[in-house]
């Protein structure tokens, strides 16, 4: 096959250093204000067809460069953005077709889950569980395995992806699913940014849109912290599987200082159903002490995202860290305290998100879970504070260690803390995939500072 490519075909926009909106290129589209300074692509290509990312891929196998991709940009490390890499940049692709016999959405990667894909999916009356953070992209949020709404009882988005379209490291576009190129399909669920092509476009599974969302909030005052999540530690794989079921601190916006919210959020057809579901969070034995308490009321998606929106502001910067977790109350409780109680910044906030009782996963790459996620998101605007907030972030990790199973893809830097992320076996399959697929290394793999090892650095 010739690789050679004429770039004044190019439907899109290639970059180079120098050029005047080169930096906008690199930077415009991530999410995180707290951005890489060490890291120069040696061109951009904001694509413009599916015709533009095969050309891309061919034209770095031409010019020896290896192949970034970004899809929403809201990786915290921007890990499309790589040293000397052709970065191509899908969020010019802007497609949507959902089938109504057969219930199945396609959709490009930069599509936003919830500001795009759940509108548009909607007004046939139907839903996919994308990313809690509206403006997410689907693409590099189901590559990592996709932790969307009620994962617990729904799971993990990457389930519902039934082919993906996708560019190889020969710079051919091929459909893979379970019967064709199936190795790919396994690889692209739960690899993330360590998968070996550029997926142009998904294949969805959609399911009934929930005809009565309801939402239970309890907020509690710091100094019950051990109590309250003691007792959900004990409790919370008996909730129905109706339920996302997510325990927070957070700094109200017109609050004084930060509180431990209790919630759930209902995906039910009838407000009977809806409160049936939830009535188990209601029996809390500290809710006569709550600050607030909101319990089975009716809500929307929209509601539910304009929360999210205000959680996750654009235009700060970010530093965050997560661990997967395994335990007993009296080892879990003390392990979180510190990233619970003590937070750095008024933005700042730390969530505990059940997966109870663990659903048995698909045979694909994603393969490390627990019954409980743990994910810290230090939010500011101090570029002054960035090495001293990043120092709290790693205590409050550390104090973790003892019930730290490993760490999702979707909230990690590797070039700061790399944990497991998949089973031993898994990541055995992901490499040999790989050698396959790509034997000159033509996509960069995971960012990390060392060698990618699949293990907890303290087992190193």
């Amino acid at each position: 096959m010739s690789t050679s490519v004429h770039i004044d075909r190019l439907s899109g926009t290639l970059r180079f250093p120098g050029d005047a909106d080169f930096e906008e290129a690199c930077f415009g589209r991530v999410f995180n204000a707290r951005r890489p300074s060490d890291r120069t692509p040696a061109a951009v290509l904001t694509a413009g067809s599916e015709q533009d990312v095969v050309d891309g891929v061919r034209l770095a196998l031409e010019r020896g460069w290896q192949v970034a991709v970004r899809s929403g940009g809201h990786s915290w490390a921007a890990w499309s953005v790589r040293e000397d890499a052709l970065l191509i940049d899908l969020g010019g692709l802007r497609e949507m077709a959902y089938d109504p016999r057969t219930g199945i959405v396609t959709a490009t990667p930069g599509i936003k889950g919830g500001d795009e894909l759940n509108p548009y999916l909607g007004e046939f009356g139907r839903f996919f569980n994308g990313g809690h953070c509206p403006s997410v992209g689907i693409g590099g949020f189901l590559l990592q395995g996709g932790q969307g709404w009620n994962a617990r009882g729904w799971g993990w988005a990457a389930e519902n992806v039934v082919a993906i379209d996708v560019v190889t490291a020969e710079g051919e576009l091929v459909r893979a699913d379970e019967t064709h190129h199936s190795d790919l399909f396994w690889a692209a669920r739960g690899a993330g940014p360590g998968f070996f092509g550029v997926v142009t476009r998904f294949h969805l599974r959609t399911r009934p849109l929930p005809k009565h969302l309801a939402h239970t909030v309890h907020a509690y005052p710091l100094d019950l912290f051990d109590e309250v999540m003691t007792w959900l530690h004990g409790m919370h794989h008996t909730v129905s599987d109706l339920v996302e079921i997510v325990a927070l601190t957070q700094t109200p916006p017109t609050g004084d200082g930060p509180v431990l919210l209790v919630t759930g959020v209902s995906m039910t057809d009838t407000a009977e159903q809806a409160a049936e579901a939830l009535a188990p969070l209601h029996a809390n034995p500290y809710a006569d002490r709550a600050l607030l308490r909101i319990e089975a009321r009716p809500t929307t998606l929209a509601e539910q995202l304009r929360g999210q929106r205000l959680a996750n502001p654009e235009g700060h910067r970010y530093l965050v860290d997560n661990a997967w977790l395994t335990g007993s109350a009296a080892e879990v409780v003390p392990a979180i305290r510190k990233a619970f109680t003590e937070q750095p910044t008024r933005q700042t906030f730390t969530i505990w998100f059940s997966m109870a009782p663990l659903r048995e996963l698909p045979d694909m790459a994603f393969s490390l879970q627990s019954e409980i996620y743990c994910a810290t998101y230090v939010v500011h605007d101090d570029p002054g504070r960035d090495a001293e907030l990043r120092g709290w972030l790693d205590e409050a990790m550390a104090a973790m260690r003892p019930v730290t199973a490993g760490q999702y893809l979707g909230d990690s830097d590797f070039t700061v803390r790399q944990l497991r992320f998949m089973g031993d076996a898994q990541w055995e399959r992901l490499q040999e995939i790989r050698a396959a697929r790509d034997p000159k290394g033509l996509f960069v793999g995971h960012l990390s500072a060392g060698t990618v090892t699949n293990t907890n650095d303290w087992e190193r």
